[in-house]
């Protein structure tokens, strides 16, 4: 018995047809794709075959090439010596010869055979070897070398000359002094390399073809081509003749530029479309196995899929606009509402404001005791941010340690600086994680929402603007936007342009300020210290351009360009040692000691006299590449000296890991000694502790006779300031150690009326 249709089993039906009316299209879709793959990938395996040969012949004859550069560069260093051109052109002496040129590049740089040809091409000299031998018995040879003669000699056509394997013709004149060739000699294929004994006169006068000729030569043999083998990774690399070679091997012919033939070589070229196939053949295979268990799984879960992907959505959207570290809007969030605010404000309704906060020294926590205790502070600021505002007030985490709140309520100065003061004192009160107390600082920017704002950039951008201002004016504060701060910042941008100009241009100055012994008697120093003077501006103060410089990575050429003056005008002060600043983006560049050998090599400054200052925040996050750079230029033989201490961390790990020579007081210290009790108390532990640690003590700032006194008891080294000699050019240096005594300390009374 048939049993009855029902209208379930009619239902039934129809979800199948209909699903497999699904599937069917999607399976013959990924089957065509299947295939589609395998013909990919078969036609991907003969390119990367073709390319991998390619690569091979690149690479031997880019070997070649070296090898001839290489034999270049040391029968130059033998021939083109004063004692080559006395020995071989002016006065001929086989002896010396044999020992310095044959023997030299035949032991030390493995060449097969020498040659020394007078200025009429006869062989004055010639060796096989480690032994000399006749020249006359070379002559069979001579129509081997008579190319790289008639080059030298400027006979024949420049077209004549014969360059290295895979290299284009050069564009330099037909005649030189020097030339590489790949050619055959004696029926071999070798690389030959001539060389003119002139001096830098007859350069000049183009006489070449007057000069004798040193050539020597290097076969091409079973070493070197194993040499280039082993180097390359070319198997079974080997030179061929007429004879067929191992199928699956590459025959290469080389050829010099003009197109003659000098040798066969063959070697097994690397297959990697094999490998390629053989490695995705098999996912292929599975891949199709896999595809009817998935056609059958894609029914099952259709429906689950649906339903799970719509309970879903909502938990999906919340990770997408909050952030997983601390739980609050993220940057997508906060752009979505402060979009909308902006709307609101444009539809009439009343103002707004954002606030804009920077974390002060945050990174410094980071580096000093890890990203975990970091992002504990991160989520304990966001307590104190959300317990801070108003219910309505939204707080967001638009960055690492940045953050932003749209209030709104109001734009009145009053309410909004208050509103960030709250902010501030909360961000500000100290915090206890991982029992390790942490105090940071916060800077806000503040910007008012009104009908005027544009869109979410231009509001953006003032409260960037109103943080740089509140960061300027020395952090843990909040300023308001206003449209002078557009013009500041035009000013600043203007004033980079200038100073970027005045470094190419070579604008700057450099005066030196005296640094004296413990008297005051005698100049042991001098501290260089930048100074420029704008051709509209007149004199502009280091305080306003080196932050400039230092924002916009133009301390760089401009720490740079201050080092390479120093060294080159300490050369006129013999016996005194040349201080100069280095800022910490120059010192954490990896290149940049480098960079000071560079200098030192081209002024030929002492290093011994050279000393770099550097300042706490220098090696902050920073200790294993800063250690690794000081010891680099203690090896140099410079000098270290740690700057402004006691205003950092002053931290005796820095002084014990760090190998410095010197530690500077800082000027604020000299400054206080005679009205501050705790200051002087200073300023005798850091002399004793440098005295500790064998280190020179210099103070800064000295300015009158009791400070001079105070630290001359103290047992400081050295003093720089006011007192001793303000900032002053060369000039005025020379003059004043040119004449020891032309320089005067003048009493406290002088001072003031010469202030």
């Amino acid at each position: 018995m048939v049993p009855p249709h029902t209208n379930e089993g009619q239902a039934t039906a129809g979800r199948y047809h209909a699903r497999r009316g699904v599937v069917i299209p999607i399976g013959v879709i990924v089957a065509v794709a299947i295939i589609c793959v395998v013909v990919a990938v078969l036609g991907s395996a003969q390119r990367a075959d073709e390319m991998a040969i390619a690569t091979e012949r690149q690479l031997f004859t880019r070997a070649l090439n070296n090898h001839g550069e290489r034999m270049l560069r040391e029968v130059d260093a033998v021939a083109n010596s004063e004692p080559a051109y006395r020995k071989i052109r002016l006065d001929f002496d086989a002896k010396w010869v044999q020992a310095y040129v044959g023997q030299r590049l035949q032991s030390f740089f493995d060449h097969h055979f020498v040659f020394v040809a007078d200025p009429t091409d006869r062989l004055r000299y010639a060796t096989l070897g480690n032994s000399r031998s006749d020249p006359s018995w070379f002559n069979s040879v001579r129509n081997d070398l008579n190319a790289a003669l008639d080059h030298l000699r400027g006979r024949g056509s420049g077209a004549a000359r014969s360059a290295l394997a895979g290299t284009e013709q050069s564009a330099e004149p037909a005649r030189s002094q020097r030339i590489t060739r790949l050619q055959t000699f004696l029926g071999r294929p070798a690389i030959l390399v001539a060389v003119a004994i002139a001096s830098s006169d007859d350069v000049t006068q183009d006489s070449p073809e007057k000069a004798p000729i040193v050539m020597s030569v290097k076969i091409i043999n079973g070493d070197t081509l194993a040499e280039i083998a082993s180097h390359l990774q070319l198997h079974n690399l080997r030179q061929v003749g007429v004879e067929p070679i191992t199928p699956g091997d590459y025959a290469f012919k080389l050829a010099d530029p003009q197109g003659k033939q000098v040798a066969n070589f063959a070697w097994t070229p690397k297959r990697p479309g094999a490998e390629i196939v053989n490695s995705v053949i098999p996912f292929i295979a599975v891949a199709f196995a896999g595809f009817a268990l998935l056609a059958a799984l894609v029914l099952r879960h259709m429906r689950r899929t649906a339903a799970t992907i719509a309970s879903g959505e909502s938990r999906l959207r919340h990770l997408a606009l909050h952030d997983p570290l601390c739980g609050l809007p993220n940057r997508i969030f906060f752009g979505e509402r402060l979009e909308t605010v902006i709307a609101d404000v444009h539809k009439g309704g009343p103002p707004a404001a954002l606030l804009y906060i920077d974390l002060d020294h945050f990174k410094d926590v980071n580096d000093t005791l890890g990203h975990p205790i970091g992002d504990d502070l991160i989520r304990a600021v966001t307590q104190r941010l959300t317990h801070t505002v108003r219910e309505n007030d939204l707080v967001a985490r638009i960055g690492g340690d940045e953050f932003a709140v749209i209030t709104a309520g109001g734009c009145e100065h009053s309410a909004l600086l208050n509103i960030a003061n709250r902010l501030i004192a909360a961000i500000c009160a100290p915090y206890t994680i991982s029992n390790q107390s942490i105090v940071i600082g916060a800077s806000i920017g503040i910007a008012v929402i009104n009908e005027k704002i544009t869109g979410t950039p231009d509001i953006m951008r003032h409260a960037d603007m109103a943080l740089y201002r509140a960061k300027n004016e020395g952090r843990n504060r909040a300023c308001i936007y206003d449209t002078a701060m557009d013009s500041d910042l035009l000013q600043r941008k203007l004033l980079e342009n200038d100073l970027r100009q005045a470094i190419d241009r070579n604008e700057l100055q450099v005066a030196y300020q005296p640094i004296v012994n413990n008297s005051g008697e005698t100049v042991v120093g001098v501290e260089a210290l930048c100074r420029w003077t704008h051709p509209v501006r007149g004199e502009i103060p280091p305080s306003e351009f080196i932050p400039i410089a230092e924002n916009s990575a133009l301390i760089i050429d401009l720490g740079e360009w201050v080092l390479r003056r120093a060294c080159t005008d300490g050369n006129a002060w013999p016996g005194i040692t040349m201080a100069v600043n280095v800022s910490p983006l120059q010192f954490r560049r990896a290149d940049f000691v480098d960079v000071v050998e560079r200098i030192l090599a081209e002024t030929g400054f002492d290093p011994a006299r050279l000393e770099l200052e550097v300042t706490e925040s220098t090696l902050i996050g920073n200790v294993d590449t800063a250690e690794l750079a000081m010891f680099r230029l203690k090896a140099l033989g410079v000098r270290l000296a740690l700057d402004d201490f006691g205003t950092g961390y002053s931290s005796l790990l820095y002084l014990r890991r760090f190998p410095f020579d010197k530690l500077k007081v800082d000027r604020s210290f000299v400054h206080s000694i005679e009205r501050a009790a705790d200051a002087a108390a200073i300023v005798h532990a850091v002399v004793s502790l440098g005295r500790g640690l064998g280190m020179k003590v210099t103070a800064e700032g000295v300015e009158t006779a009791e400070q001079h006194l105070f630290l001359r008891a103290a047992g400081v080294h050295a003093m720089q300031g006011f007192r001793f000699g303000r900032p002053c050019p060369a000039a005025d240096i020379s003059a004043r150690l040119d004449v020891p005594g032309s320089f005067k300390i003048k009493d406290d009374a002088d001072l003031a009326m010469a202030g």
